[in-house]
């Protein structure tokens, strides 16, 4: 129960109008995005609490502010917890999200114009991992690396040549729509080879690196893991960045003052409690299940027939060939599956001939799914479903009874912090 509803609807009932359609759209249907999830209610209480009152511009210790005697306590717990989470020597807890945490590393390590050697964008790599569009893509020269689409594999061979020949400053990895675990060793040895810093992004797997059913990079040597405090890690939005004691220093003065001023202390109390719940033997049993509920999913579409992007998946996502399995594109399968109540998203495929809002294919993912207490016999259920769904993409009244079945399904597994 959210507080101040009451006072809501007395003093702007149209926003709590909205806020109740969006409570049943989550509660009467399935989230598959993968870097979707539902928050802790605890978080959801820390969010609206009385940290949103206060700038706490700077450190522990060291403010601009006066009044920072709880602010200091609350973000000294959450970054003590986030390194004993990820084994970092250093943890910095104030990003506001995802993309200013990236650039944080980038330009508190680097300078403008160094090279960066990152995924490509449509084999899995992010936004911030150097896309043209984005900002750092214009401030950096990113060198990209790309996979075989048909098992996932890197060809470590080529990516060492293409680090010998650019010489880059920084070596990237992590992802955002590759269904496979990485191999940090050899991304290491490469780094080392050429005399790079060794970067990953875990934004999205961090809950199972967290829970132990994914490796870690900081166990391999790596020089900084970043990673989005939601997703897998239910907390709140913001950002991480996890790194060694040396580049602690830089790390600290490019988030602030360099790139962003006052904190979101509200988030970080969020965070310092999400960071106690990764600590749990229940998560890390939450972690194993996300795994679990993943390869379910994606072995009953292959037993459909169905094309996965690199033939399955080793983490908590899956990317559905849409256009080779059901001739249809991605935009068009979201749109059908959201019509059942089932949220995914469309996605390029490595070296994709669609346009990115027009792609060949829909992303999934069961960190959501997984909260909510739905398991592997559930996700063959979604299977099929959506497998009628895409295959009948004219056939408005079997849509109907899809979604009955899903608004039954979900009737089962209230989302927390919602409730049924």
């Amino acid at each position: 129960m959210i507080p101040f509803l009451d006072q809501l609807q007395q003093s702007d009932p149209e926003v709590l109008s909205l806020l109740e359609s969006e409570e049943n759209r989550q509660r009467l249907g399935v989230e598959l995005i993968p870097s979707e999830n539902y928050t802790y209610p605890e978080v959801l209480a820390l969010l609206g609490s009385v940290f949103t009152n206060k700038y706490s511009e700077g450190y522990p210790g060291k403010r601009y502010y006066g009044g920072q005697e709880f602010t200091d306590l609350i973000e000294n717990l959450a970054r003590e917890r986030a390194c004993k989470v990820s084994r970092a020597e250093h943890a910095n807890v104030q990003p506001l999200s995802g993309s200013p945490m990236n650039q944080a590393v980038y330009l508190g390590l680097l300078e403008p114009g160094d090279t960066i050697l990152a995924m490509d964008l449509s084999h899995g790599g992010h936004l911030t991992h150097g896309a043209p569009v984005s900002h750092m893509g214009r401030l950096f020269r990113f060198e990209r690396y790309t996979t075989n689409p048909e098992d996932g594999s890197f060809d470590f061979d080529a990516i060492r040549h293409t680090a010998q020949q650019t010489r880059p400053k920084l070596i990237l990895c992590g992802y955002t729509s590759y269904p496979r675990d990485l191999d940090y060793a050899a991304f290491k040895a490469i780094a080392d080879e050429v005399g790079a810093l060794t970067m990953c992004d875990a934004s999205h797997y961090a809950g199972m690196v967290a829970g132990n059913v994914l490796a870690n990079p900081l166990d391999f040597g790596f020089d900084v893991m970043t990673t989005t405090s939601h997703k897998s890690l239910r907390g709140p939005r913001g950002g991480m960045v996890l790194c060694t004691k040396e580049h602690a220093a830089k790390i600290d003065k490019s988030v602030f003052p360099g790139l962003q001023g006052g904190p979101h202390m509200n988030a970080i109390a969020g965070i310092a409690f999400a960071m106690g719940q990764a600590l749990t033997s229940e998560f890390k049993e939450y972690a194993a299940k996300i795994l679990a509920n993943a390869k379910a999913m994606a072995q009953a579409f292959l037993d459909k027939g169905a094309s996965l992007v690199t033939g399955g998946t080793d983490n908590h996502m899956l990317v559905l060939d849409t256009e080779k399995s059901y001739g249809i594109n991605g935009k068009i399968a979201e749109e059908l599956l959201d019509g059942i109540g089932i949220t995914t998203n469309k996605q390029i495929l490595p070296d994709d001939p669609n346009p990115p809002l027009r792609p060949s294919g829909i992303r999934m993912g069961t960190p959501a799914a997984t909260t909510r207490g739905m398991g592997e016999t559930d996700m063959a259920r979604l299977v099929d479903w959506m497998d009628q769904a895409l295959r009948a993409p004219q056939h408005e009244g079997l849509r109907t009874i899809l979604r009955e079945h899903v608004e039954t399904l979900c009737s089962e597994y209230p989302v927390p912090g919602i409730g049924s």
